[in-house]
């Protein structure tokens, strides 16, 4: 037993991050879509971390309601939603506001040099 996992660390990147990651990055973006706030995802990651957990427990024998694995699947899980978020947050400014703001780094954007001001042609 470790502190991260409980059998395995495959079954542990196989459950915690390769499956209820990609759905943790899929609800992030689903939520950065519908223009909410990140704390949304939060919320719903509480959810899906109490599955990650079913899941662990079902299919590998792992224990169901141990409160230090499920914190540290949902700080997982709201990490990867987060990415998520912040990732299809940033592509929607840079495309839909393309007259004020450009992309600084695939997770974040700028204003525009002169968009403040109204130079911006």
């Amino acid at each position: 037993m470790g502190i991260l996992w409980e059998d395995s660390f495959a079954v542990f990147v196989f459950v915690t991050v390769v499956l209820a990651g990609g759905a943790a990055w899929m609800s992030g973006r689903a939520i950065a879509r519908g223009w909410e706030p990140y704390w949304q995802a939060a919320a719903w990651m509480l959810l899906l971390g109490a599955a990650s957990r079913f899941i662990h427990f079902s299919l590998f024998g792992g224990s169901l309601l141990s409160v230090q694995y499920y914190v540290v699947d949902t700080l997982i899980l709201m990490g990867i939603a987060w990415l998520g978020h912040r990732f299809t947050l940033a592509g929607l400014m840079t495309r839909q506001y393309r007259f004020a703001y450009e992309s600084s780094s695939p997770l974040s954007w700028r204003a525009r040099a002169g968009a403040a001001d109204g130079k911006n042609d």
